[in-house]
């Protein structure tokens, strides 16, 4: 669970168990909250040794919730909002593999990004929509950040101008756009709100889908890369992101 400013421990999660497996009794959904920063398509911000010892524990009661409880085997833990914390995957990779277990990484977010990031390197209409979407996003910054504003730090002074858009060209968009952090473009406000900005995109229905079709190839080997090498590979391979 990320959007609460609070941590909350294995121990304040227990009143999803039933106290016994066959009595049955009315629960309170309840979900754990790990320390440190999980704001929307970039890194975590925190201490990373102490989310490895929160979500160590967190995967142990769980197993031992299976075990005790009868609960499903495939019970899995969510890392919320998981996507883009590269610096953690190390440690989540220990933890499931140590215990044998699964976790769900929510990644709707990320791929969004890598689709405008896709546009923005594809050129033509798919730049110019880019820019567009960013526009408005800018636009409308207040309302499209309003919702997350627990899981969101902007800085509204590293945030393009709108009359700075238009001269944008392809390779200043998606550099700022893309996670990589060892890249001096890299823009974190700007990929924070565009991250949120997803609803601009959605409001124009087929013209965004239609660009992205015809954009395919770009877009899909974007997509593909990050969600293999940047998120598959490391968190359930061990790999380097």
């Amino acid at each position: 669970m990320d959007e609460t400013d609070r941590a909350r421990a294995p121990s304040s999660c227990s009143s999803f168990w039933p106290p016994s497996p066959t009595k049955a009794f009315p629960s309170r959904p309840s979900l754990p909250k790990f320390s440190g920063r999980f704001n929307k398509g970039v890194d975590y911000v925190g201490d990373v040794v102490q989310f490895e010892r929160e979500f160590s524990l967190d995967i142990a009661a769980i197993a031992y919730a299976v075990q005790q409880f009868g609960l499903p085997q495939n019970l899995k833990l969510s890392v919320h909002s998981g996507s883009d914390k590269f610096s953690i995957y190390p440690a989540i990779h220990a933890g499931i593999t140590r215990f044998n277990a699964g976790v769900h990484l929510k990644t709707a977010g990320t791929t969004w990004l890598e689709e405008l990031i896709g546009l923005a390197e594809a050129g033509g209409d798919g730049l110019a929509l880019a820019k567009e979407i960013y526009a408005e996003a800018f636009a409308h910054r207040e309302e499209l950040c309003a919702p997350y504003a627990t899981v969101i730090d902007i800085d509204p002074a590293r945030l393009p101008s709108p009359d700075e858009v238009p001269r944008l060209d392809l390779g200043a968009i998606h550099l700022r756009l893309r996670h990589d952090q060892s890249d001096p473009a890299y823009n974190v406000s700007l990929r924070q709100l565009l991250h949120v900005g997803f609803k601009v995109a959605a409001k124009m229905g087929r013209r965004y889908l239609d660009l992205l079709e015809a954009n395919e190839p770009v877009i899909a080997k974007n997509v593909t890369e990050n969600l293999y090498n940047r998120h598959i590979a490391p968190v359930f391979l061990g790999r380097s992101a």
